[in-house]
């Protein structure tokens, strides 16, 4: 699950991230994450699916340990925030599915910022669509996967802004994460190689008997721990009527 996390290697990722940590947004209010897909619309019978599908495989969570975690680890790795408790209403539409293929989730955070997770893999139309809207007291952010070249800002009262990737307005820790030439389509296999190579500057660090630079930064064994926390409450809140849960136990 941790390398599984690519995104977070995203140079316009992490010049998002990078934006709330200087407040370019202010407090953060409200939190908007979704990762749509339809490939599992009608029941399928093929070894990707199948293993996803079965409780004996995959957990108890279906759309929500796929590509629900991914949702929430992102909404946490660029707001800095994390989630204390949420309320989740899944279901499995296809009919004899025994893992959810579709869940609606509200999220509480640490400080009072309020969230909404979609995540679906019976929404046609959608091939790979995780997006995110993070929304402060001065602004809001947006970002799209399948898009991932480009970060839109909008500080409140003006005009909407797009920043791009090696463009005007990115900052150091996109350059740091860019490998080509702005205007050159880059992000899915670069995401995955940008984390490599974080975890392998963090080894080198180690080795070296030297602290690992603050910069440096890649999903980490307690990620993947928040991760399987979240599927769990997923399940438990949906079970209640969607009642709230804490994520810690």
């Amino acid at each position: 699950m941790l390398f599984r996390h690519n995104y977070t290697g995203y140079p316009m990722v992490r010049q998002a991230r990078e934006m709330v940590a200087n407040g370019e947004i202010g407090k953060i209010r409200v939190v908007q994450v979704e990762y749509p897909q339809d490939w599992l619309t009608v029941e399928q019978d093929f070894k990707q699916a199948n293993w996803r599908t079965d409780p004996n495989q995959s957990g108890a969570g279906g759309s929500t340990g796929d590509i629900g975690t991914h949702a929430f680890n992102l909404a946490c790795f660029i707001t800095g925030l994390e989630v204390e408790s949420l309320a989740a209403d899944i279901q499995a539409f296809v009919p004899g599915r025994q893992v959810d293929d579709n869940a609606h989730v509200m999220l509480r955070f640490a400080g009072g910022a309020r969230g909404m997770l979609w995540s679906s893999q019976v929404a046609p139309g959608n091939e790979n669509a995780l997006r995110i809207r993070i929304y402060g007291e001065a602004g809001g952010l947006e970002w799209a996967q399948e898009d991932p070249n480009y970060l839109w800002h909008t500080p409140f009262g003006e005009p909407k802004r797009l920043i791009t990737r090696n463009g005007a307005g990115a900052g150091d820790a996109a350059a740091r994460m860019s490998r080509i030439p702005a205007g050159h389509p880059e992000g899915y296999l670069e995401g995955f190689a940008n984390i490599y190579t974080e975890a392998a500057n963090a080894i080198i660090a180690a080795r070296e008997g030297k602290p690992i630079p603050d910069r440096v930064v890649f999903p980490s064994v307690q990620d993947g721990l928040k991760g399987v926390q979240f599927v769990s409450a997923c399940v438990r809140s949906s079970a209640r009527n969607a009642a709230w849960v804490p994520l810690d136990h």
